[in-house]
């Protein structure tokens, strides 16, 4: 998980209630309202994935928009910025996203919850979905 100061709070309140249900957290910061700047926690975050060290991982800042970039430009990340639970039961499905960006003014706690429970429950179908995966991994720059 990594955040900036915008998504400090909902990242704290999401990782209380992963750990509660069994899940192990890797936290990539910050740890404060201290002003700083999102690149930073999503690309910390990104690394985890893309290195294998985390299976997932959530990225929050106060839109969602700018970390789910940054995540995004990590080599093997594909983060899906999701505000309702369709959308995060989807990108899992058919784009095998393997990172969530909530914003947290834009999305409540309880919203927030309902939508990593689907993330990271839902499993990737693979099939014709596989082909396009692999599609979006070989984009470079």
């Amino acid at each position: 998980m990594g955040s900036d100061h915008g998504g400090y709070a909902l990242k704290e309140h999401l990782k209380e209630v992963l750990t509660a249900k069994g899940h192990e957290i890797v936290d990539c910061g910050t740890y404060s309202t201290e002003s700083c700047d999102y690149p930073d926690f999503g690309e910390a975050a990104a690394r985890k994935v893309a290195t294998g060290a985390c299976e997932r991982g959530i990225v929050v800042c106060t839109t969602g928009i700018g970390i789910s970039m940054a995540a995004n430009k990590v080599r093997g990340v594909r983060c899906a910025l999701c505000s309702e639970p369709l959308s995060a039961e989807m990108t899992r499905r058919h784009n095998d996203a393997n990172m969530l960006a909530l914003g947290a003014a834009m999305t409540g706690t309880m919203l927030a919850e309902r939508i990593v429970e689907v993330f990271l429950s839902t499993e990737f179908e693979g099939g014709r979905h596989a082909r396009r995966v692999g599609k979006l991994d070989a984009i470079t720059g």
